[in-house]
């Protein structure tokens, strides 16, 4: 014993003793001295490529911190609303920026609803209602002149010769056409022109739903009604002649038929007073027949061929238009016109004019354009002009 300790074997031993406590003592601990090293060496490592992957995760908050005063200052706005905004990717946006996104989605919700909206109607507006002349087929027959009307007739008043003809025996629709055979009859009926009559619900239109200033309840004297529905084509004055006609509507329009075959208008069919009917129909050769007629009537040609007419409707004056242009140029003299228009007739014009020294008759049906019946009647004009003197011109007559 004495050796072992003089040798120092007790402290040897002490040493290995103590040791192995402290051993195992550290075993007890979460983790090693060593540990906590290799740990804290691992962490310095990994705390380099942490912005990287933070970065690649959350790129927003890879933004370099705010720009001095200074900085901002001489940087553009656009830059720094940009590096506001950027910054806040990520965060919670501020209640302006969500006013101003609710607006931008709004917006753009508005802009898709009125594109569809847009899409929708063009896909659900039905096609154009054809004429009858373009189901016919008659505007692929090529005329005289290039003209667009489908049917077309010129003839010499005095010589009842015909100069010029297209389709002039098909049987169409007429428009307002008709109105010309309604001023005729109740002009030859002599009624009186000063009798007040009022625009009822009956005279409004239900056929084509078209419009009208002379609203329900208007008072206006037959006459105003006649110069209306003659001049500027009105359809409510027109219905209310034929309706306060003595023996009502129905022998209104018997009493057109019966004038008509009377004239020898063969192709011809009335079956109310203003034309928004397509079964009123009628053929060229008939209508020069009775645009013939109707010009020796004075107060016919007289109310066809006024520029504008002033009515009284309540407190106030309306002024009503003609519907052909022509009759303000100087360089047409027109005795007597008639406008028409509806989808199944298309436009149509008919006139008794003074071309060169010759009185001519002019019919034009089924026109496809808005303006080219008057285009086709300035053709025939210019045509007409160049024509050689009436009595060497071949044709044939109409009956009239």
């Amino acid at each position: 014993m004495r050796k072992w300790v003089a040798t120092g074997g007790w402290a040897t031993g002490l040493r290995g003793w103590t040791g192995a406590v402290l051993l195992a003592l550290l075993a007890l601990l979460p983790f090693s001295p060593a540990q906590a090293a290799g740990k804290k060496h691992t962490q310095a490592a990994t705390s380099h490529r942490a912005p990287a992957k933070a970065a690649k995760a959350h790129p927003a908050k890879s933004h370099p911190a705010k720009a001095s005063t200074a900085q901002r200052k001489t940087e553009p706005k656009a830059s720094r609303r940009g590096a506001r905004v950027s910054a806040k990717l990520g965060g919670r946006p501020t209640a302006a920026e969500r006013r101003h996104g609710k607006a931008r989605v709004a917006s753009k919700a508005n802009r898709l609803s009125l594109r569809e909206k847009t899409a929708r109607a063009t896909r659900e507006e039905p096609p154009a209602r054809l004429s009858f002349g373009q189901m016919a087929g008659l505007h692929e027959v090529t005329g005289p002149l290039g003209l667009k009307s489908s049917v077309a007739l010129v003839v010499d008043q005095d010589t009842h010769q015909v100069l010029l003809g297209k389709n002039e025996h098909a049987v169409l629709p007429i428009a307002s056409l008709t109105k010309l055979m309604t001023g005729m009859v109740v002009s030859e009926a002599h009624l009186p022109m000063d009798q007040v009559i009022t625009i009822t619900d009956e005279d409004v239109d239900t056929e084509k739903n078209s419009r009208s200033r002379l609203t329900v309840g208007t008072e206006l004297s037959r006459g105003e009604l006649l110069h209306l529905a003659l001049m500027s084509s009105e359809n409510r004055a027109a219905h209310a002649l034929g309706r306060t006609f003595p023996g009502g509507l129905n022998y209104f329009v018997s009493l057109m038929n019966a004038r008509a075959q009377q004239l020898g208008m063969k192709d011809t069919r009335y079956v109310e007073p203003t034309g928004l009917s397509s079964a009123n129909q009628s053929s060229a050769q008939d209508l020069a027949v009775l645009v013939n007629a109707a010009y020796q009537n004075p107060q016919l040609r007289e109310l066809t061929t006024s520029p504008s007419h002033e009515v009284a409707v309540g407190h106030r004056l309306l002024q009503f238009n003609n519907t052909n242009g022509l009759v303000k140029s100087p360089e047409w003299d027109i005795g007597l016109q008639k406008t028409g228009f509806i989808n199944e007739a298309g436009r149509c014009l008919v006139m008794q004019t003074r071309i060169a020294g010759r009185k001519l008759i002019m019919v034009f049906l089924d026109s496809a354009g808005k303006y080219s019946r008057i285009a086709d009647a300035e053709r025939v004009r210019r045509w007409v002009e160049m024509l050689p003197h009436p009595s060497t011109v071949a044709g044939h007559g109409f009956a009239g």
